[in-house]
């Protein structure tokens, strides 16, 4: 243990500018899982993946527990190693070739800004529903919605770290709280017996479970964005391993429930889940509280602005290490001198790129629900990318520490399927379009930073 904490001190030797040591563990839990977003499951994904699956999304969610789970177990590994602002970045160049270390920042960069646009597009589409009167019927009400939520996110990214972790967790916890109690109250009222019709899984296929894994999967991505404030929480070798893999056992479980009792209530009183717009107000109406619906989807506003904040403040943290790496350039070092300590440059550019989408696509006349499903659908992408390289990564970090064994191996082999897995159900059977274009958007997306850190090394190497 003394050797590890060594060499923690040296691995969070260079703090970039950002404070040290100012989050405690609960802040450090808030920060993963406001960008899980759990609010957006039972509202926004649940339907989804509903329309899919039938009656066997719960089961759907399980296997998504299963396979977030083991990638959860090796990312938390290396975390139990090394403290850094690039997070899975750090991980995979640690012990993978240059080449594979900057595909790996890439994929998580474009992951993050992704899911942030993606939950910028689910505000938009849900603040729509609950002010139809101030949203028009035109193109500019939705754009000016999505620029208000990536912009007033950008503003708290670049303030002190602090104030922002704290924001997400109260959010993120009123809203948790309401949808607990109206899923608690549709459970009571249908009394203590099981669902026969989803234990037998009835009507369910194989290829719709295989197709909506996808959908459930990315109800837990990002469980890792608590190791981008390494250098700022406390105690970070033990407190974001264990914020790691606690966010993701609880979304993943709150995700389980909730999809049993959705699929519950909307069966028993002979509706679809899989076509409402509002799941949880409907419920809140068929347990006699419909207030509550009314502040459920207030909240799921409200968290997903939490998560898009979430998910500006990861991307910035990714890109002032790549800077510092020379992948990405260098004047995003600048932002951490201000007094906030906050790398203000980054954040800028991180909430740019989360705006761009939405604007562009809003001012196309494309909705924000569909927002949601394409960038998060590419946000996908991104991440199983990184997790898979850094599952390929354990074992050679293992192996260099005369540190690996037989479990160390079967680990991260098993991980690696899942994530092979979830990766075919999005390919096979090919999807309608436009998500049978998302993976080559994804791949010039990908290919364009790539292009442009090759680019970057090649001026440094000419100047020196």
């Amino acid at each position: 243990m003394e050797e590890r904490n060594i060499e923690a001190a040296v691995a969070t030797d260079h703090t970039y500018g950002l404070r040290r040591s100012v989050l405690t563990p609960v802040q450090t839990l808030a920060q993963s899982i406001s960008t899980i977003a759990p609010t957006c499951t039972p509202t926004i994904n649940i339907p989804l993946v509903f329309a899919l699956a039938g009656n066997g999304t719960w089961l759907v969610y399980c296997l998504a527990l299963v396979g977030i789970m083991l990638v959860a177990a090796c990312v938390s590994k290396f975390a139990c190693y090394t403290a850094s602002p690039g997070s899975l970045y750090k991980y995979a160049s640690d012990s993978l070739p240059a080449w594979a270390g900057v595909l790996t920042a890439w994929s998580l960069l474009l992951a993050y800004v992704e899911t942030g646009s993606s939950v910028a597009g689910g505000f938009v589409h849900y603040a729509q529903v609950l002010l139809p009167a101030a949203s028009g019927h035109g193109m500019l009400w939705p754009m000016l919605w999505g620029v208000a939520v990536v912009g007033a996110a950008m503003i708290f990214a670049c303030r002190e770290v602090e104030i922002s972790t704290r924001m997400m967790l109260c959010i993120e916890g009123v809203s948790v709280l309401s949808v607990s109690i109206v899923l608690g109250l549709v459970l009571w009222h249908h009394g203590l017996h099981v669902d026969a019709a989803q234990l037998r899984l009835q009507g369910v296929t194989p290829a719709g479970v295989r197709i909506a894994l996808v959908l459930a999967v990315f109800s837990s991505v990002s469980f890792d964005s608590a190791a981008t404030l390494a250098h700022e929480v406390k105690d970070p070798l033990r407190t974001i391993p264990r914020a790691m893999m606690l966010s993701a056992l609880l979304a993943g479980v709150f995700f389980v429930v909730s999809a049993y009792t959705e699929t519950l209530g909307f069966n028993s009183a002979g509706l679809d889940l899989g076509s409402t717009e509002a799941p949880m107000r409907v419920l809140a109406a068929l347990v006699h509280l419909p207030a509550l619906g009314v502040i459920i989807d207030v909240g799921l506003c409200i968290g997903l602005f939490a998560c898009t904040l979430a998910c500006i403040t990861a991307a910035a943290r990714i890109m002032l290490l790549m800077a510092h790496k020379g992948i990405a350039h260098k004047w995003l070092l600048r932002g951490t001198k201000t007094e906030q300590h906050a790398p203000v440059e980054a954040a800028l550019v991180s909430g740019a790129l989360v705006m761009l989408p939405v604007a562009g696509l809003t001012l196309f006349g494309v909705n924000g629900f569909d927002i949601y499903g394409w960038m998060g659908s590419m946000a996908v992408y991104g991440f199983l990318s990184a997790y898979a390289l850094v599952c390929v990564a354990l074992p050679v970090f293992l192996k260099k520490r005369n540190e690996l064994s037989v479990w160390m191996m079967a680990l991260p082999a098993t991980a690696i399927l899942a994530i092979l897995l979830a990766l075919a159900g999005t390919l096979y059977p090919v999807p309608a379009p436009p998500y049978n274009r998302l993976p080559y958007v994804y791949l010039v997306t990908l290919a364009l930073g790539l292009g442009s850190s090759w680019a970057l090394k090649k001026q440094k190497h000419a100047t020196d």
